[in-house]
């Protein structure tokens, strides 16, 4: 799997200042690039554009999930594309950390790959931290394999996984819809270390309101699937 066969979906909501070096990073490194402008109020479309990235725009602001589920209804369409990477538009996810994935998705046995900054989670706020240690726990336990980073928003899939999830999560919760629908669907599970970076982005998350709505999916995503 080459650099070309893989599409980088990168969501992004008022990230004009900060998109531009994320795509030049990442189309530095060959890999094609679709960014879905989540209703920005700023320039961040054209800014994307201006980089090199092929940009999918809508209005009203609808949240994180329904920027993934619109970047996957385009990515599937293009039938050049082996695998997927989701990136952050806010510059906490590195580019350099882009190989680690493909070599990754090269093991036949893994579908999905998750990013693990647990390993080493210098940076990360505090609330941020124990927050997510509990939210993984609980989501590895839902799914029935180990992972260590459920809230990463890097990771990658293949062609084949990622068409067999039925998403509906508007927001930040899709992070963990993905890997309880993954797992649902039998696709193996993995996780790779990576590096975040805390400094130039701000974060759309905010820790108690998406903490509730958070526990609020859980629960009617397990009802659901009894």
């Amino acid at each position: 799997m080459k650099p070309q066969d893989v599409c980088v979906i990168i969501p992004g909501y008022n990230e004009a200042k900060n998109i531009p070096r994320v795509v030049t990073a990442v189309k530095n490194l060959g890999f094609p690039v679709l960014v879905v402008d989540d209703g920005s109020k700023d320039d961040m479309a054209a800014q994307a554009r201006l980089a090199g990235a092929h940009v999918f725009s809508y209005a009203p602001n609808e949240g994180k999930g329904a920027a993934i589920r619109r970047g996957i209804e385009w990515f599937l369409k293009k039938t050049s594309y082996q695998a997927v990477v989701f990136m952050d538009s806010d510059g906490q996810h590195d580019a350099a950390d882009l190989p680690i994935f493909l070599k990754a998705l090269e093991n036949p046995e893994i579908d999905l790959v998750i990013g693990n900054r647990m390993n080493n989670p210098k940076g990360m706020p505090f609330v941020r931290r124990h927050t997510n240690v509990i939210m993984s726990a609980l989501i590895s336990a839902a799914a029935g394999q180990k992972v260590p980073d459920t809230q990463c928003g890097y990771r990658a899939a293949k062609r084949e996984a990622i068409g067999r999830l039925q998403l509906e999560s508007s927001r930040f919760e899709i992070e963990s819809e993905m890997i309880l629908e993954a797992a649902r669907t039998h696709s193996r599970i993995s996780s790779v270390p990576v590096r975040s970076v805390y400094e130039g982005g701000t974060s759309h998350i905010h820790p108690l309101r998406d903490t509730v709505r958070f526990f609020k999916f859980l629960f009617k995503y397990l009802a659901c699937r009894k």
